[in-house]
């Protein structure tokens, strides 16, 4: 495969991977208060995901791939709140282990990773673009 194609391979595969880190990160982020629904029962566990590389047998190249979807068991926070219908006889709630902080930064990071891929794509496209051009104007 030719260095431009196995860009846009390499570069789409990225902006797929980071399209789910986005989706596990919004996951995390809405469930951020969700508690158990019994008296004790644990809370939303957040989400983690991590990345590999593999290699394309159609193309030769290796791009980036979703190697795991988990859970942080992390321990989980508690609450003083008698009144929710999730709280233990003494009155704790158990809450979610999602720090907002991480969240936030990991959203960002994948933004900007996204963004990457898609300026890559975006350059790419010009170089096949202008050599397109050179190989007519050679003619």
């Amino acid at each position: 495969m030719d260095p431009l194609s196995a860009s846009l391979k390499i570069a789409g595969s990225g902006m797929e991977a980071q399209a789910t880190r986005l989706r596990i990160v919004s996951e995390n982020i809405a469930n951020a208060r969700s508690t158990g629904d019994t008296p004790g029962a644990d809370p939303y566990r957040r989400k983690t995901i991590t990345f590999g590389a593999e290699l394309d047998k159609a193309s030769g190249v290796d791009v980036v791939e979703v190697e795991k979807l988990g859970v942080d068991n992390s321990k989980f926070a508690l609450e003083y709140d008698p009144g929710n219908p999730a709280a233990d006889e003494k009155g704790m709630v158990k809450l979610p282990n999602v720090n907002m902080l991480i969240e936030m930064a990991d959203m960002r990071e994948a933004n900007r990773s996204y963004e990457a891929n898609i300026q890559t794509i975006k350059q790419t496209r010009e170089l096949i673009a202008a050599t397109i051009d050179l190989l007519k104007a050679g003619q």
